[in-house]
């Protein structure tokens, strides 16, 4: 059955562009008027999908008209969507893409083109989500600060980089190489071009050091391990039209999607529409911090997408969270994101769009809406959408996005009424719920003093302190004696004079941690040290300062911009990459603060950009630890005392005795995030593009075939043509009823795809490890059931294979049933070859939400195989539209699509 053409329906809509791309373009305000004008922004991308693929079939005029009328619907109906695009990770990609190349195989023998046989989408698959770590390393730096000590044993260079013409650095103070700079962070001309091309760095120099061996040693074995699916990847790619497979060493599927493949808006001959994609990866969500409506959905849907079929969803509500006020001045990009993801969580938008309007959202970063977006999974809903908008475009540009493109992006968005504004008027987004957080209600705060969840503001950090030292002792109490409160130890160091008492910070650590994971609080506490440095502030010299980051890009953007110097001149001198203080590794503390902590019985501090801190954790006479932003680590450490209210009492004096407070050199939200764009963004932007157009070594030398056709290797037990298309006829058979069938399963409620699909380690007692056994494979060999997913007789084999599938035959939790002609207790593939051979249908019996989750092309493929009939039965069969007619008629989709290309 061949559908209309889409879009048909609404041709009458489609305009050109008033611009000098002249570019077409569907006019979908045209259709609904002021019903167009109150509909949430992603709803009405929903509503352009729907018009643009309207073809009276797959795509009906009433389901049209149903989304335009979200406002009496929403809940109430289901509505099909046509993505622009699909995002596969390795695991679901393998057998789509087995699937498409058995296809190729069905055509040729019904008598058609192979060659016309290509995903009805474009597809990007990224390779990296395979990643299994055989080896690791964790050498934990405890030395002095300032670096030093024992050369660490250079690793093996990687053969797939230049090899530096100089010896590497060993250490700080060790290094005999050719980056004898002087003061840290001085540059060169050389030294750019070193920091551009050189991401593994020297800690200390920036200079290049040899790539960890763990990396090259996981790297030859997942080349090893996975050689198979990388040749047949290889070979997709260069057959089908509409796929891109990202090669290995690039990035996870998310993050890939983010930084490289987001359009924005899609071109297609010439016809500009919205991006949106759809994905196995619950990281999806993370794009429409971008303006683009996505979300992870399972196996099954994915490749019907590729397939030509819409995702049905249930017009959904739509949340509207509006963002007011302005965020107080020493809130950190964190502070924002966690304060808005706790206010949804405790709002309650499970399974709901949320979607961010307000003047409020203006002030958040690109990085910070697809953070929030991002976190989704934290507060239930199914997305958090941000409108496209000036931020949005800002950042785009410096992603380097070409100029003309995004002219015409602006033009065409503001056309269909897609351009978020601040500007209030007439044709504001009506939603199911609006939530207002006003941002100046998220404070700065930090964590302690001996719990990671007892947290204060740091307003009443001064008022805080003092009761903890009067509390007894306990969960927050030191029982400090009131007359001992104000005690003070003079000490001397390096030939000055300096006073601890309580309160005194002694430990002040940026450590690798998730507070490092945002570039923007890192380069806040850059900015932060290189205005303190300018004002004549100075961190005292017996406090043990240190900066782990969690990795050398971190180095690489503090020093391209020009902050690391600053940092280090109050002490934050870069000390390696891995856990450090937050573990307990603190360098020693000078005898004299030792001495003068033990004499005074005093309560002196920590404070940390970590995750972790209990009493005595950095050091046994440090009792108070506090967890806190990389800036205001910083500004403690100056302050020199956790004993100190922000707002009314000075950091310290200039050279002419001028008081300096925290508001006087704490960097604004403006100067941070336009340093993210400009040092963090377009670099890391660059290197990705780079990485994915030139590939690596080993992608490029791995040889694959550029059939038309996969060569299938028979002896293989990854890649196998699967059986789906065995008995295809160029017409389908008639219906047969089913007749004396068994029951296979008896299930009960709530059996997911977690039960139904095979997933995880493969047991040595199941039917997948006969089947790997008999064809020689030893039980180190058998790898994941994951890995696979590309051979349908291991698969098979693995369905209901779930050690906790409660079979009502059996009475208890087995991967077995009952073959009942014999009576035999059998694994569930053992049973259902048995009957097959006897030429006996089989149905399953199963409760309410049969099939809920996430893992659904093998939870429906698998049973497949197993009954011979095609069909699942719960209790009575039914058909929701004339789709599901047809697919049932064909076999499935996959028979219904080989025949159309036939």
């Amino acid at each position: 059955m061949d559908a209309p053409a889409a879009g048909y329906a609404f041709e009458y809509l489609i305009e050109t562009l008033n611009d000098s791309s002249r570019k077409k373009f569907f006019n979908v305000p045209r259709l609904g008027g002021t019903k167009y004008d109150v509909l949430p922004y992603s709803i009405r991308v929903l509503l352009e999908a729907a018009v643009r693929n309207c073809d009276g079939f797959l795509m009906k005029e009433q389901d049209v008209m149903n989304i335009l009328d979200w406002k009496t619907k929403q809940r109430n109906v289901e509505v099909p969507f046509f993505p622009a695009r699909v995002l596969l990770q390795d695991f679901t990609g393998i057998p789509a893409m087995v699937d498409f190349a058995a296809m190729r195989e069905a055509v040729k023998v019904l008598g058609g083109d192979p060659k016309k046989v290509h995903p009805a989408r474009p597809t990007d698959l990224t390779v990296d989500h395979s990643l299994q770590i055989d080896f690791n390393k964790c050498a934990i730096q405890n030395a002095p600060n300032p670096g030093g000590g024992e050369p660490q044993k250079a690793g093996k260079l990687s053969p797939l980089k230049a090899q530096p013409k100089k010896a590497p650095c060993r250490g700080q103070t060790a290094c005999r190489g050719s980056c004898d700079s002087g003061e840290p962070g001085r540059s060169s001309g050389k030294f750019s071009s070193q920091i551009e091309n050189t991401p593994i760095l020297c800690p200390f120099h920036l200079q290049p050091v040899p790539e960890p061996e763990t990396v090259l040693k996981n790297q030859e074995v997942e080349f090893g391990r996975n050689r198979e699916r990388l040749q047949f990847f290889k070979w997709s790619s260069r057959v089908f039209k509409n796929v891109a497979v990202i090669p290995p060493g690039t990035g996870m599927a998310h993050q890939v999607n983010l930084e490289y493949l987001s359009r924005v808006v899609f071109e297609e001959k010439d016809l500009l529409f919205p991006d949106s994609v759809v994905g196995t990866d619950s990281h999806i969500t993370m794009v429409n911090g971008l303006g683009i409506l996505g979300w992870g959905v399972g196996g099954i849907e994915t490749e019907a997408v590729m397939l030509g079929l819409p995702v049905s969803l249930t017009l959904p509500e739509v949340v509207g969270c509006e963002l007011t006020g302005s965020s107080n001045p020493f809130v950190t990009s964190i502070d924002v994101v966690l304060g808005i993801t706790k206010h949804l969580r405790q709002v309650g938008v499970a399974g709901k769009f949320v979607e961010f309007f307000g003047s409020g959202v203006s002030q958040l970063s690109i990085v910070d809406r697809t953070t929030i977006a991002n976190m989704c999974p934290e507060y239930g809903a199914t997305l958090s959408f941000f409108p496209v908008d000036n931020v949005t475009l800002k950042h785009l540009e410096h992603t380097g996005f070409d100029k003309a493109k995004l002219e015409s992006m602006e033009t065409y968005l503001k056309a269909v009424k897609l351009f978020r504004n601040d500007q209030k008027n007439s044709g504001e987004p009506e939603y199911s719920q609006v939530i207002q957080i006003n941002l100046n209600s998220i404070v700065p705060s930090v964590s302690g003093p001996k719990r990671p969840q007892d947290r204060v503001a740091v307003a009443d950090m001064k008022r805080d302190f003092q009761a903890c030292l009067n509390e007894k002792v306990g969960f927050k109490g030191f029982q400090i004696a009131a007359e001992k409160q104000n005690d003070t130890v003079c000490i001397q160091y390096e030939g000055s004079e300096f006073r601890l008492c309580h309160g005194s910070v002694v430990v002040a650590a940026v450590i690798s941690c998730t507070n490092n994971c945002n570039p923007s609080v890192m380069l806040a506490a850059g900015l932060l040290a290189k205005k303190a440095v300018d004002a004549g502030l100075r961190v005292n010299p017996y406090i043990r300062t240190s900066l782990s980051p969690g990795s050398g890009m971190v180095t690489h953007y503090l020093s391209s911009s020009g902050v690391l110097p600053y940092l280090s001149k109050l002490g934050f001198e870069i000390v390696g990459y891995g856990c450090s203080t937050c573990v307990g590794n603190t360098a020693p503390l000078s005898e004299a603060v030792l001495n003068a902590i033990k004499q005074g019985d005093l309560v002196t501090c920590g404070v940390l950009s970590g995750n972790r801190h209990f009493e005595g954790r950095l050091c046994d006479c440090v009792r108070a630890n506090y967890l806190a932003s990389p800036p205001l680590v910083v500004a403690y450490a100056i302050a020199g005392t956790v004993n100190i209210d922000f707002q009314t009492e000075p950091l310290g004096t200039d050279a002419t005795g001028r008081n300096i407070y925290l508001q006087d050199i704490w960097p604004s939200r403006e100067e941070v995030h336009q340093m993210e764009e400009e040092r963090v963004i377009l670099p890391m932007f660059k290197t990705l593009k780079e990485k994915i157009e030139v590939g690596n070594k080993r992608w490029n030398c791995l040889e694959a075939p550029d059939s038309t056709l996969f060569p299938w290797d028979s002896k293989s037990t990854y890649i196998r043509c699967p059986s789906f298309f065995d008995k295809l006829t160029k017409e389908p058979a008639a219906l047969q009823p089913i007749e004396n069938a068994h029951v296979l399963l008896y299930l009960g409620d709530s059996v997911t795809t977690d039960h139904i699909s095979p997933a995880g380690s493969i047991a040595r007692s199941s039917s997948a490890a006969k089947y790997l056994t008999h064809r020689g494979l030893t039980p180190r060999e058998f790898n994941s059931y994951g890995a696979r997913r590309g051979n349908d007789a291991v698969m098979t084999r693995g369905t209901f294979a779930n050690i906790k599938l409660f079979n009502k035959f059996i009475g208890k939790p087995a991967p077995k049933t009952v073959h009942f002609p014999s009576g035999q207790t059998l694994d569930v593939f053992e049973a259902a070859e048995l009957y097959q051979k006897e030429g006996v249908p089989l149905i399953i019996l199963a409760g309410k939400k049969y099939g809920s989750g996430n893992s659904r092309d093998w939870a429906a493929k698998g049973p497949y195989l197993l009954t011979s009939t095609g069909k699942v039965f719960g209790v009575i069969a039914s058909f929701e539209n004339d789709v599901e007619v047809t697919l049932y008629k064909h076999g499935g989709l996959l028979n219904f699509v080989a025949r159309k290309f036939s």
